[in-house]
């Protein structure tokens, strides 16, 4: 059937993602209008349910950011950081024990004193309030599906459409999506956005950077015993129970009432496709360093979402006619520190100030070469820039080396304000890494024990994730026959390990294998659509509000 045309609104500003990257932008260019007495129309969307639903980070929150933005936050009564770090550790691990490191050794920009642990989520949120107070309109529960491209141009966007049932058709209670045009329009969808990975493709925005790298974060929020509570301390682990070969760390934080955000990053650069980062984080938490802190405590809060690693080199350009790319849809994460919403929020500022001044000079739809020659120099590219070898020296030498000649090159940059190394390169993006399994050690993983440990269903259940049945699946898979031929017969169904919420299964059926793709399941962690060996499943927006819904996270 021929579908209706689209209802369309007019913004000066449309922005497609609710998190610290798109609310900053949103308040900064409330705040340029408000300061030079004119307006900025300015729109926001965001997938999930509610501001805030999808937002999952650690986190220890540099308040650079905030500061900058609205610098009496700390003052604010309902102040969403209110515990500072009091304690760093660094650990690590072997399969029966560990070693402290001295953090006295350590570049200083490891140092985590005058941060904050908290809830990325609740910032998020309380950020939204603060837009909507200075004027910004925010549509929660409606994905930016499509960009809207005239003459070349980025004109705006288009939400999903609401209705449509599995076979594609429209129902009873079909919505058509509503076409939201600005005179730019800012993509700052997160890690591995959809319309950002399309606009990258269709601009060429990465042509002269390296390819981007990526991790998976699996977070579980935990109640424990007052005993096991250290309100305040900081630590991070490597090694055990990833090999030499496999980057990645875990994290435990002592925040707010009794609560301890633990999670484990596994480097999606990994080679072993029996490896499961979801029960790699399982058998973390049974090292002996590790499993007391959890004795007698209740897990109340699970999620995951990919991470972008490849910092300075891997950064794209930032603008195409029309529009720009603000936070994780950059990559603008510092890995060794774990840490970006600062850098999400100075981003989001530092694209308003640039929109804003071009908008004031009458124009539109044009590029902002301003912002795009802005970053490097700016704070953003001075903390990824003393990093960048970090994370290529890791992969290429593994944990024990490369993190060795990454600390050496840290304090080199410190020091000396120069690298060791230059600026390496990433070698081969992530989905390139994997083997067949006929050549590798097959990975064979405990059973979760349901008090320390746990299985998948039992964590997505944690996440409040939730989608309409009856819609066409979001996680396509492009060639059905290729994925049978390469990525079960050659890597041994590799999607059901690297996802953490059991979307993705191989099941037997007359005597062949058929792929069962549950995705209801889903958390939007996107890992699919980076480690898939053959980029043969694409990561699409469900129906508007679909997805977790995190609480605390």
């Amino acid at each position: 059937m021929e579908l209706p045309e689209r209802e369309s609104m007019e913004y000066d500003v449309v922005i497609a993602g609710g998190g610290p990257a798109g609310l900053a932008t949103a308040i900064r260019l409330k705040q340029l209008a408000a300061e030079s007495g004119s307006d900025i129309s300015v729109v926001l969307v965001e997938k999930g349910s509610e501001i805030g639903a999808h937002i999952l980070s650690g986190a220890v929150i540099d308040p650079i950011g905030l500061d900058r933005l609205l610098p009496e936050w700390r003052e604010a009564s309902d102040r969403p950081l209110t515990t500072e770090v009091t304690k760093d550790e660094f650990l690590f691990l072997g399969p029966g024990g560990g070693v402290k490191i001295p953090t006295i050794g350590l570049p200083r920009l490891m140092d985590n004193h005058g941060n904050f642990i908290g809830s990325l989520g609740n910032v998020v949120r309380w950020l939204g309030q603060q837009a909507e107070a200075l004027g910004v309109e925010i549509y929660p529960g409606f994905p930016a599906a499509e960009v809207l491209i005239e003459d070349g141009k980025v004109v705006g966007i288009a939400t999903g459409d609401m209705g449509i049932g599995r076979d594609g058709k429209p129902k009873s209670d079909y919505t058509r999506g509503m076409e939201l045009r600005g005179k730019y329009t800012i993509l700052a969808e997160g890690a591995r956005g959809s319309l950002t990975k399309g606009i990258i493709q269709r601009f060429e925005l990465n042509k002269n950077s390296d390819h981007q790298k990526y991790g998976i974060g699996i977070k579980e929020l935990w109640q424990v015993q007052p005993d096991r509570f250290q309100k305040g301390l900081v630590q991070h682990s490597m090694g055990w129970p990833l090999p030499n070969k496999a980057g990645g760390g875990s994290w435990l934080y002592h925040f707010d009432d009794n609560l301890v955000s633990v999670g484990f990053v596994v480097h999606l650069n990994y080679e072993n496709p029996t490896l499961s980062p979801f029960d790699e984080f399982q058998r973390l938490k049974t090292h002996p360093m590790i499993r007391d802190t959890f004795e007698g405590g209740k897990r109340i809060g699970y999620g995951a979402r990919a991470i972008m690693e490849g910092g300075w080199q891997s950064v794209p350009k930032l603008v195409f006619p029309g529009g720009c790319l603000v936070g994780d849809s950059a990559g603008f994460v510092n890995v060794p520190r774990i840490k970006g919403s600062h850098n999400a929020i100075l981003s989001g500022m530092l694209c308003a100030e640039h929109v804003a001044a071009a908008i004031a000079e009458g124009r539109q739809h044009d590029e902002i070469s301003a912002y795009e020659n802005a970053w490097r120099g700016s704070e953003i590219g001075y903390d990824l820039f003393r990093v960048r070898n970090v994370k290529p020296l890791w992969s290429r030498f593994g944990t024990i080396v490369g993190i060795g000649l990454g600390g050496i090159d840290m304090w080199a940059s410190e020091l000396l304000g120069t690298s060791l190394f230059g600026t390496l390169s990433h070698g081969k993006p992530d989905h390139a890494t994997l083997k067949p399994v006929a050549e590798v050690k097959r990975i064979t993983y405990p059973k979760p024990d349901g008090v320390l440990t746990f299985d998948r269903l039992s964590s997505v259940y944690l996440s409040n994730t939730n989608h309409e049945e009856d819609q066409p699946v979001h996680l396509q898979v492009k060639d059905m026959d290729l994925q049978r031929r390469s990525e079960h017969d050659v890597y041994d169904g590799p999607s059901a390990r690297y996802c953490p919420a059991g979307v993705y299964e191989w099941v037997e059926e007359g005597g062949a294998p058929r792929y069962v793709i549950n995705a209801q399941n889903c958390v939007h962690c996107k890992t699919c659509d980076i480690k898939d060996p053959n980029q043969n499943i694409n990561w699409v927006t469900p129906e508007g509000g679909g997805g977790p819904n995190y609480t605390g996270m």
